[in-house]
């Protein structure tokens, strides 16, 4: 991910220029990318949470169709059509935001192996709040800070795209392996690896959770409109009923 890695140095570096703190230049990236990928994850929960929605139609259909799959199909891509949904609406988002964060993890790793400014190689090594150097890990504070913030902003994120409602007894019981598993993983990086690593983790973990309470009250809204339109659609069947059975009598 160097390619990605360079230009964000270039950014990084920028920033420090203007602001004289390494520690304070990695929280504003670490703000600047998620504003940058905040479109991106907004559509990629509206997609998923739509999907939700549709789980029943699309059991429904499955269930009905099980033994002839052409008509499974047809089903199905009338009742995308008709929801207007793209199941591929959430995945091409997630995969743009992918490159991005794996170029940070890349650069922040190791940043004067893609920051060409000499001047950076004292700034990685500055001294920030409680932390002697951010070149250096952080052994408990920042660990423990960002294994919590992404333990909730993984737990919201999984309510947020229904995984859970989506997926049967083994997805459920894999997703709750990985609620715990993976803030643990990341306490283990993180203890590993530069403080100015962790400082954008927990960060970016911190903001998601901000992100993520904005989102969940977007969802809501949007499952009351969806609501709001079924009730609408089967209103006007039941009225489309009741003129033919007018028109047969």
């Amino acid at each position: 991910m160097g390619f990605i890695a360079v230009p964000l140095g270039y950014l990084l570096t920028f920033i420090y220029k203007l602001v004289g703190n390494y520690g304070i230049s990695l929280i504003i990236l670490t703000v600047l990318v998620k504003l940058l990928l905040y479109p991106l994850y907004f559509k990629q929960i509206k997609s998923t949470a739509s999907m939700s929605s549709l789980q029943p139609k699309m059991k429904a259909i499955q269930e009905k169709y099980k033994n002839d799959k052409e008509k499974m199909n047809e089903e199905m891509a009338k009742l995308y059509k008709e929801e207007n949904f793209n199941p591929m609406g959430g995945c091409l988002p997630m995969l743009i935001q992918v490159p991005i964060i794996m170029g940070l993890f890349t650069l922040l790793r190791n940043p004067m192996r893609y920051i060409a400014d000499e001047n950076m190689i004292f700034a990685v090594h500055q001294s920030f709040l409680w932390i002697k150097d951010l070149g250096q890990p952080d052994l408990w504070i920042l660990p423990i800070a960002a294994a919590v913030s992404t333990y909730i902003s993984f737990a919201m994120t999984q309510q947020l795209t229904g995984q859970n409602e989506m997926m049967g007894g083994q997805g459920k019981s894999m997703n709750m392996i990985m609620k715990y598993f993976f803030p643990l993983s990341i306490l283990w990086l993180a203890r590993a690896y530069p403080a100015g690593l962790a400082i954008y983790w927990a960060g970016g973990q911190f903001i998601q959770i901000f992100l993520n309470i904005r989102m969940n009250k977007f969802r809501a809204k949007l499952k009351e409109e969806q609501e709001l339109e079924e009730k609408r659609r089967r209103a006007e069947k039941q009225l489309e009923k009741m003129k033919k059975a007018r028109m047969k009598g």
